[in-house]
């Protein structure tokens, strides 16, 4: 009998390189903070990955993987480091999705994630900053950088007319990096930056900076914040003071949150987030309906593929050791083999099992490029009739 067992964890191992366990995969969001409102989406979408996983059955010789929430806050980055600590001491997590702003994700990757030797995937932390970081091939990022979002934000501007544009950005690494990329490639298009504002978030009064904004004057304001904050007080303080009318909106503030706060005030504003079209999408959008939650949500179909791509490489690697399946990543990610869309992940699970190469396009269309972050395209969206109408893709 004992020759027996031994032949049957022999054959176990030699299948998938470990015995089925209980893998935990931390979820790093702001639930509370600047991009609350978006937070609930991003999770659920992350969530709907993994127990797509479990369901199948497929996922390391039938492990189960379990999603831990953390908070961290979205804004300050300690209390983000203490979250993903949290994750990675107390709960002892495989693998992190997240985190979700710009600024806590490079202060919980330095401090926490690249000592501990953890792999993070960020379904929409774009700063910049982030393509140059010393991560230890443990990070990568499903959404684009800002120094594309830039390029687009710009072109979308010129081609609906505003020629001049006053810019103001929430006072951290992503209001920064991408309020840059966007003046930097505005005017090298040939547009005019009338002014470039930082506004702190948490204030209950924006009228001194709505009025250095307004005597700057502009065809349009130019927002780069978080719509659940300082974003949309300055948005409100420029209304009420007939400072500007039409507002240039970028990621952060592209939300249903902002149609319900300002609806018919958004006639003609329009802006762009990281997102994509076509067979994966409108998957996802069903599958995210049919769990009861909104799909279409920005970052929620991110947060899916980027806790789906840890759940493949881990596949890919035969482990839940983040050390060895970070080298899986990319491959997984990326051609050659067989396409994946959302709600394949069982297909995909078996298919690696049994030695085939998988090209993991999922709800983003995912295509990972050096160092291992989204290539990004993105919706154009207006608000004309008081609802966020996509009107294109770039």
């Amino acid at each position: 009998m004992k020759k027996l067992l031994l032949a049957t964890a022999a054959i176990a191992l030699g299948a998938g390189g470990a015995f089925a366990e209980d893998v935990k995969i931390g979820l790093s969001l702001g639930f509370t903070g600047p991009l609350e409102s978006m937070s609930p989406n991003m999770a659920r979408g992350a969530e709907m990955a993994i127990e797509e996983a479990n369901a199948s059955g497929k996922f390391l010789n039938g492990s189960t993987a379990t999603a831990v929430r953390a908070d961290n806050t979205c804004a300050d980055a300690a209390a983000a480091v203490a979250a993903v600590e949290r994750l990675v001491t107390a709960e002892k997590v495989n693998g992190i999705m997240g985190g979700m702003c710009s600024g806590e994700t490079i202060a919980s990757l330095e401090r926490v994630g690249v000592p501990n030797g953890m792999v993070m995937i960020s379904p929409s932390a774009t700063s910049p900053a982030l393509t140059d970081i010393e991560d230890g091939g443990f990070f990568f990022r499903t959404s684009p950088s800002d120094a594309r979002q830039g390029e687009v934000m710009a072109d979308i501007a010129l081609e609906r007319g505003a020629k001049s544009v006053a810019i103001t950005h929430t006072n951290n690494d992503y209001g920064k990096g991408l309020a840059e990329s966007f003046k930097s490639a505005f005017e090298a298009k040939g547009g005019t930056v009338t002014m470039l504002q930082a506004h702190d978030d948490g204030k209950a009064d924006y009228s001194a900076e709505v009025g250095a904004l307004a005597a700057a004057g502009g065809d349009a304001l130019a927002v780069v914040g978080y719509v659940d904050q300082g974003g949309s007080g300055i948005m409100r303080g420029a209304l009420d003071a007939g400072a500007f009318d039409t507002f240039i909106l970028p990621d952060g503030m592209v939300a249903q949150g902002l149609v319900d706060r300002f609806g018919s005030e958004l006639e003609t504003s329009f802006g762009q987030n990281p997102s994509s079209e076509g067979e994966g999408r409108t998957k996802f959008n069903e599958l995210a309906t049919a769990a009861g939650f909104d799909g279409t949500s920005a970052f929620a179909g991110e947060s899916y593929d980027a806790a789906a791509l840890i759940l493949l490489a881990m596949q890919a690697a035969g482990s839940s050791d983040p050390r060895v399946y970070k080298d899986k990543v990319m491959d997984v990610a990326n051609a050659p083999g067989e396409k994946i869309s959302a709600g394949e992940i069982g297909r995909a699970l078996e298919l690696i099992a049994a030695g085939t190469d998988i090209d993991y396009d999922g709800a983003s269309a995912v295509e990972l490029i050096e160092p291992g972050e989204s290539a990004g395209t993105y919706r154009e969206v207006d608000f004309k009739g008081g609802q966020m109408n996509v009107v294109g893709m770039r």
